[in-house]
């Protein structure tokens, strides 16, 4: 799978819904090293002022979606890795331009010249599970994004996710403790798996209950009117 620029229309079901819709909610399927999922965050952060003028208040929620579930425990090495799957260098550093270009319109400065390690991303699906509980997952997510694209941090290295986990907002203990043992391992596999079985194969993907409502990193008026005619569809389906 990789990082999704598509733009689709409402289509029915086809992701499962984290939780029944009983709030207006949008879930966003993601990755932490996915450039294109950062740039819909952004996108998503300009039109939820705008659904909430309109009174819809809606709250987003992130899931776990691994770009590369097969890499090693302690990543790889990210131009080597990169030059094999776009067939060169010069293709791969095209990939990267395109991807500054787009995150410098909407203010995000890409450092892909300071990104040494593609991680494999399975411990920070982990701490922004706990972040969601905790109720700073939108702030860790940023610290991860910001750390990873812009500082160049290797996200598999467990100190590192930490130091990021904590600048988002999460306590020091319940970070080193999460990392030091297996809770939310078999979580996070298990929701990936799940959304890959559903037949989600890129991400951002943004779902609202049962509608898989758009792939890609949409300008935020597209997201203002997929999100307002999906809830106006879930709320008439209400009991």
């Amino acid at each position: 799978p990789q990082e999704s620029q598509r733009i689709s229309q409402p289509v029915p079901p086809a992701v499962p819904p984290a939780v029944p819709p009983v709030e207006p909610r949008i879930e966003i399927y993601s990755d932490v090293v996915c450039p294109w999922c950062w740039i819909a965050k952004r996108h998503l952060e300009r039109a939820l002022p705008i659904l909430a003028a309109r009174g819809l208040a809606l709250t987003p929620h992130w899931h776990p979606f691994q770009l590369h579930p097969d890499l090693p425990a302690e990543g790889v090495e990210r131009a080597a890795w990169r030059a094999r799957r776009f067939g060169s260098p010069a293709e791969a550093a095209a990939a990267d331009a395109r991807v500054a270009e787009a995150g410098h319109a909407v203010g995000l400065a890409f450092r892909h010249d300071l990104i040494r390690r593609i991680p494999n991303t399975l411990d920070a699906h982990r701490v922004l599970r706990l972040a969601e509980a905790e109720g700073v997952q939108a702030a860790v997510l940023e610290s991860f994004y910001a750390g990873y694209f812009t500082e160049g941090a290797d996200l598999g290295e467990p100190a590192i996710l930490a130091t990021l986990a904590i600048r988002g907002g999460l306590a020091e203990a319940a970070v080193t403790s999460l990392l030091a043992g297996e809770e939310g391992r078999a979580e996070v596999a298990g929701e990936d798996a799940a959304v890959r079985r559903a037949g989600l194969e890129g991400v951002p993907a943004f779902t609202m209950g049962p509608y898989l409502l758009f792939s890609g990193a949409v300008p935020a008026d597209t997201m203002v009117e997929a999100f307002a005619k999906a809830w106006q569809t879930i709320s008439r389906q209400k009991p």
